[in-house]
């Protein structure tokens, strides 16, 4: 078992988990370090006691993501180089020793079932320890484990035949299998975003037509204005579950859909949210989505040509502790370390999102108004108690937006030049 791809893979992965525990720490330090002063961008609009409790809320989230995070790396050494992959393996083909693709379409399921027990307990913590803690968390322990029964139903039945499709193809079609895997992959996410905010969202969340008048004559009006179409515009019942808002686009196509948290509505005038759309139309009119999509697909192809080759490498399943091969095996074991050698990729995709939101942001000021937008933001910081001041380089690994200062200024510059052109 000690091959140089295993020297690889946990010093790759003691690495991972020692970064992240070390962005943790300094960014811990950093937001309670800066807990009582207001940053001046905000002095006159956040009250000391709200930005010390988004210190609070952040650092508690985060010891949480370190233990988490420990957690996770221990469970990767027990299902590879512990053998636990293997363990299981010898299991289902002691049960089932004839029938491959059930018996690994079994051993992937029973990975992942240990790895959400796992994450079971931290999922928990997080909604009635946590959010609970800073008045965030409004459901009920009945509601949280009803809803992980949906969710457990809803993933096995889209899961399940898109499994035994990938299993199929890597055991019957040929070395380009991975090139029809890939095909399938892809259009079966193209078909979730079609369907997913008609048929699979509102098993989770009540979605009513917006009732305001003359809110949605001002969306309308302003959809029209940036050439979005869109099925509707809904309401989602988000209070039942937090008190965090939000406002999203769903759906794919004619499928489109503006969705805003009722959180959201009941916390900002019209021109605030009309500022909020805005911005999120920017997501579209830059084709954010679509290069996401784009690149989800890029990145998907690549890696499944690179399982299409690791698949016969003897290597690659001793050196991660399992001695009996098959295609089920190296999916699986795909699935579980890919995450370990693409972390040194986060801070870019990270980058890459934060400029994004900068051009949605610059989109909205154009098409609504800066000030606005600003105003919408800092009830949004305040009330979601998100952090004034992350660490800088916690924020630039992993944040996907801009730091509040640094966002509030550019709007706020934006609003400046606007003024002297005036």
């Amino acid at each position: 078992m000690n091959t140089p791809f295993t020297l690889v893979f946990v010093s790759l992965l003691v690495l991972s988990t020692i970064i992240r525990i070390w962005l943790g720490r300094r960014h811990i330090s950093y937001v309670l370090g800066h807990r009582n002063q207001v940053p001046a961008v905000f002095a006159s609009t956040i009250a000391l006691d709200a930005h010390q409790k988004a210190a609070d809320y952040s650092a508690d989230k985060t010891k949480l993501m370190i233990m988490e995070a420990c957690v996770q790396a221990l469970l990767l050494v027990f299902l590879t180089l512990g053998g636990g992959l293997q363990m299981i393996d010898d299991i289902w083909r002691t049960l089932l020793p004839a029938n491959h693709i059930v018996r690994g379409a079994l051993v992937i399921c029973s990975a992942l079932l240990i790895s959400s027990i796992v994450d079971l307990p931290f999922d928990y913590y997080k909604s009635f320890v946590v959010d609970e803690k800073y008045g965030f968390n409004k459901m009920t322990p009945n509601m949280f484990f009803t809803d992980l029964i949906k969710q457990s139903i809803v993933g096995l039945a889209l899961g399940a035949p898109l499994l035994f499709a990938a299993l199929w193809l890597m055991q019957s079609a040929g070395d380009y299998w991975w090139l029809y895997l890939w095909f399938v992959w892809s259009a079966f996410n193209l078909l979730m975003l079609a369907v997913y905010p008609t048929f699979i969202a509102p098993l989770f969340n009540k979605f009513s037509p917006l009732e305001d008048t003359t809110l949605k004559a001002r969306i309308e009006a302003l959809l029209t204005k940036c050439g979005f179409k869109s099925q509707g515009l809904f309401v989602m019942d988000g209070s039942t579950r937090s008190s965090h808002g939000n406002a999203y686009f769903t759906g794919f196509g004619s499928s489109k859909r503006v969705v805003f948290f009722d959180t959201l509505l009941a916390r900002l005038n019209t021109d605030e949210i009309e500022a909020v759309l805005a911005h999120e139309l920017g997501h579209f009119k830059h084709h954010h989505v679509i290069k996401r999509i784009a690149m989800m697909f890029f990145v998907s192809f690549i890696g499944l040509a690179l399982l299409g080759w690791l698949i016969k490498q003897d290597w690659f399943y001793s050196g991660l502790g399992v001695s009996l091969q098959s295609n089920y095996m190296a999916l699986i074991l795909f699935l579980l370390v890919s995450p370990v050698f693409l972390f040194v990729l986060r801070p870019i995709m990270a980058s890459y999102s934060r400029k994004n939101e900068f051009e949605a942001d610059d989109y909205a000021a154009k098409n609504a108004n800066a000030n606005d937008l600003v105003a919408a933001l800092v009830k949004l910081y305040r009330d979601n108690a998100s952090t004034l001041t992350p660490d800088p380089l916690h924020s630039a690994f992993y944040d996907s937006h801009p730091p509040a200062s640094i966002r509030i200024s550019k709007l706020e510059a934006y609003t400046h030049l606007a003024n002297i052109g005036d």
